[in-house]
């Protein structure tokens, strides 16, 4: 989550776009970001503008699976959803049970949270 500063256009964050982990400054006016600084790469920039302005993440869970008792199929979101979905994304999974057999990248639940990105096994689980 970005540090913010006293003066509350400004945010500091570390970058998870690759394994160098910089410190990035991003300063933001008017809703845009008016200067990045502190990124070795342009994946640093891209990452640090979208995480101040529209943050997203991709959800891992588990389902229920049907007739197995205390047995769960671990899922994913296939790609990231709004940050501010992600509540919804997890209370909506908490009523979905599959019946085996489920291959990966199994569409389990589409269009989660009204987001149209669906939710996807990420185990195969046979009968």
């Amino acid at each position: 989550m970005p540090k913010e500063e006293k003066n509350s256009n400004i945010h500091e964050l570390t970058c998870i776009g690759c394994p160098l982990g910089c410190a990035v400054r991003v300063e933001m006016a008017e809703g845009k970001a008016v200067s990045v600084t502190g990124y070795t790469c342009r994946r640093g920039k891209e990452y640090a503008v979208k995480e101040v302005t529209a943050p997203t993440r991709i959800v891992t869970s588990t389902v229920r699976l049907e007739g197995r008792e205390h047995l769960v199929l671990p899922v994913k979101t296939e790609r990231d959803i709004p940050k501010n979905k992600i509540m919804e994304c997890v209370s909506a999974l908490k009523n979905v049970a599959v019946r085996p057999p489920v291959h990966i990248g199994q569409v389990i639940l589409e269009n989660v949270a009204g987001t149209d990105i669906p939710v996807v096994a990420t185990k195969n689980i046979n009968e």
